[in-house]
């Protein structure tokens, strides 16, 4: 497997908690949480945070509402369900599980790695 794949995968994994991080402090126009994800250096396609916010909703941990726009078109904003915030705790929790895990095999200087 090449590096980019390796990266491609390892993102997949963390897309759908980085998502519901960002929406627990706010609501946003899915370009607005593409834009936070490059900025974050997790370069995402449209139509897979696209795919992902639409499968979030029919799971019941986000909804959305319309907002008209004076600059087009009515925009739809996400936000997160209580029930997304319970799975968001869940997705925490187990981030720092498998961080401080990882953390074990990481040497605490990299330059002696």
């Amino acid at each position: 497997m090449n590096e980019d794949n390796v990266r491609t995968q390892m993102r997949k994994g963390i897309l759908e908690f980085c998502v519901l991080l960002l929406l627990s402090r706010e609501r946003a126009y899915p370009s607005d949480i593409l834009n936070r994800l490059k900025a974050a250096k997790l370069i995402v396609v449209e139509g897979t945070l696209y795919a992902l916010l639409n499968r979030l909703r029919k799971e019941g941990h986000l909804t959305y509402e319309w907002e008209e726009s004076t600059m087009g078109p009515p925009r739809k904003y996400y936000m997160i369900t209580p029930e997304g915030m319970a799975l968001l705790e869940v997705m925490k929790n187990e981030w720092r599980q498998i961080s401080a895990s990882i953390d074990c095999f990481l040497p605490s200087d990299e330059s002696n790695a």
